[in-house]
């Protein structure tokens, strides 16, 4: 039986948020030092103008590897909550992953998914999302059964709170305008990798 939370009102009524509201909301809520991916772009650059923190991984130039990089680490420590964020685009690219992540079924992974229907950092091309894909349907297609589009951000953040309480696997999918990031990660992969190592306790 469904809870009111995974009975949303569908993509199409879903409303337009704001990512970078969307992401404070998602940092906002995290307590207990769980691992955070940014995919590329202005997915990442919203993750890193949110606020620093030692458990947040902020891809560079590696499109679609945000959720499998986030299923990589939720298998490694089965303990942390871990939360993939990625465009639509980049999910695009990737859509194995779902039915990875649906098989292996991670309880303590989430994957949000910023949906503008663009390819907004490189000049705003439709994507699949713009026409007849759904994220939340070819989702539940590959298994996973807690997928949902957020109705608004109140709903998003119930989403979240659920996330980091119940077992996953979970999708959180939000429609978003096309505002641009408001600030761009600081482009140095050795100091984010060795910070993210330090912040899962892999390194001293």
């Amino acid at each position: 039986m469904t809870t009111p939370e995974l009975e949303s009102r569908g993509r199409g009524n879903a409303k337009v948020m704001n990512r970078f509201d969307v992401t404070k909301r998602l940092v906002g809520r995290l307590k207990d030092e769980e691992a955070v991916i940014g995919g590329i772009g202005n997915t990442n650059f919203d993750l890193w103008a949110a606020g620093h923190r030692p458990q947040n991984f902020y891809m560079l130039g590696s499109m679609g590897l945000a959720a499998p990089i986030a299923l990589g680490v939720a298998l490694a420590q089965p303990k942390r909550r871990v939360f993939g964020l990625e465009g639509d685009g980049s999910l695009l690219m990737q859509l194995g992953c779902l039915a990875t992540i649906a098989n292996l079924k991670p309880r303590n992974l989430a994957i949000v998914v910023m949906d503008n229907a663009s390819y907004q950092i490189t000049g705003s091309q439709p994507t699949a999302t713009a026409g007849a894909a759904d994220i939340v349907a070819i989702a539940r297609g590959a298994g996973i059964d807690k997928s949902v589009w957020a109705d608004d951000e109140s709903h998003f953040e119930r989403l979240v709170d659920r996330a980091l309480a119940e077992d996953g696997p979970w999708l959180i999918a939000c429609r978003i305008d096309q505002q641009p990031a408001v600030a761009q990660t600081e482009r140095d992969p050795t100091m984010l990798r060795d910070r993210f190592m330090r912040g899962l306790g892999t390194r001293g």
